[in-house]
């Protein structure tokens, strides 16, 4: 694994073409606050109730959709917008993540401080999580911030 924060946009030109994008979402499809809302814009919310309808309830998943050529892993972390993740819910949405990406011959993702704003999770903690997960891959991982 090759790791990089960098200040700046997420949803920059260069990243979208580059990079398969992730950010945490509750199993609900809210996406209706921070930066889930600017995903929803993007047509993720969209593209998740037409690709995964039924019952998706619970956590510790990742939903992959593809919108104008960008793929989005969305991280269930909890199941309704309001309430709050875990690190182990974010471990093993990070892992399934990883292994799909893995089977799409991904190369680069980037990635928000995940979890760490309205979600509340330390990002010392969500840090060495991704490093974990992350670690024994060739996956760069790019997380830009503000």
């Amino acid at each position: 694994m090759t790791y990089y924060e960098q200040q700046g946009d997420l949803f920059d030109k260069n990243i979208l073409e580059n990079y398969a994008l992730c950010h945490c979402i509750s199993s609900d499809f809210a996406l209706g606050a921070g930066i889930a809302k600017a995903f929803a814009q993007m047509g993720v919310k969209k593209r998740l109730c037409e690709e995964y309808q039924g019952d998706w309830a619970g956590r510790g998943y990742c939903l992959i959709t593809k919108t104008d050529g960008v793929v989005v892993g969305n991280l269930v972390t909890k199941e309704r917008y309001f309430h709050k993740p875990t690190l182990e819910t974010l471990r093993q949405a990070l892992e399934d993540f990883r292994d799909q990406t893995i089977e799409m011959n991904v190369s680069k993702i980037a990635m928000p401080k995940i979890g760490c704003g309205l979600d509340r999770l330390d990002w010392t903690d969500v840090k060495n999580v991704i490093g974990d997960v992350f670690e024994k891959t060739d996956l760069e991982i790019l997380v830009k911030t503000l």
